[in-house]
């Protein structure tokens, strides 16, 4: 009796060790699951480091499935705001795949609708804050299908429109000078003031091209497109009654057309008194024509 008692106390302690390693194992690939999907969604690609000269103009194009699209949309907007940044594009639809109606009695109709709901996003936010945006979206993914991320340096292209733009201002200045100690004629002048115009406006053009890239550097653009499995969306709905529901029964059809009858009647009797003048004439017509055409 003592050996089959430390038998089942061994089974026991066998099995509580054995429930453990499990968890302990399950635990580990959770996390390992955790850690691959931000390798997969987050990049190196958007880590800069501060010693460095470069200048990157980061992008970023997503597709992944997520388990509610509405959902991931507002906790993506949530996420992009706290990291500074801000939406500048989404379009949420839902997409009809199959409508069908099934009769199911005399007044009632099942309205089956299969649709799917997908979301195109556009959203910018720090370029420092890029990779930490992209690790807290991972909880929303439920399959990535694609990842593009990229990195350009633009430093050598913003070097060279400041050098340009510092070219066009020398330029100008000579030409302003011109103007003031040579310019004599109106022609000469005029063609003088169309040319640093003309610099001017290359100097603004510049100058609005490095604004533009010097933004793109400041803040990513990142865009997401997401979708969901099909719904099936399921409704009972009235039927519409038929026109002949409304039609009157045969007595009422008969003495509606009787009613009707007699109205012609009365109005064939109304239109021939109304002739009385006509009549009159032609029974006068008859008299003579008997008392003196035959007559004679």
């Amino acid at each position: 009796m003592k050996n089959t008692t430390k038998l089942g106390l061994a089974l026991l302690l066998f099995g509580f060790a054995f429930a453990c390693k499990q968890a302990d194992g399950l635990e580990n690939s959770s996390a390992e699951a955790a850690a691959d999907g931000n390798a997969v969604i987050s990049s190196n690609a958007a880590v800069e480091k501060k010693e460095s000269n470069r200048k990157f103009v980061r992008t970023a194009d997503l597709k992944f499935k997520v388990k509610n699209v509405a959902k991931s949309t507002y906790a993506i907007e949530s996420i992009v705001a706290k990291n500074g940044g801000f939406i500048t594009f989404t379009d949420l639809k839902s997409n009809i795949n199959e409508k069908s109606e099934t009769k199911i009695s005399q007044d009632s109709t099942l309205e089956t609708t299969r649709f799917t709901v997908d979301n195109t996003i556009t959203l910018r936010v720090p370029n420092t804050q890029l990779d930490t945006v992209l690790k807290s979206m991972v909880k929303e993914v439920a399959f990535l299908d694609s990842r593009l991320i990229k990195a350009d340096d633009v430093a050598l292209q913003l070097l060279s429109n400041k050098m340009t733009q510092k070219r066009l201002a020398s330029h100008q200045k000579r030409l302003e000078k011109g103007i003031d100690t040579k310019g004599k004629k109106l022609n000469d002048i005029t063609n003088a003031e169309d040319k640093v115009l003309g610099r001017e406006t290359e100097s603004d053009e510049t100058v609005l091209q490095n604004l533009s890239l010097e933004d793109q550097v400041n803040y990513s653009t990142v865009t997401l497109y997401l979708y969901q499995r099909e719904s099936v969306l399921q409704e009972i709905v009235a039927n519409e009654k038929s026109i002949n529901a409304y039609r009157p029964h045969i007595g009422l059809q008969i003495w509606d057309s009787l009613k009707t009858g007699w109205f012609m009647f009365e109005a064939i009797i109304a239109f021939i008194v109304q002739l009385w003048a006509l009549l009159l004439l032609a029974v006068l017509g008859i008299f003579t024509y008997r008392k003196f055409v035959k007559k004679q």
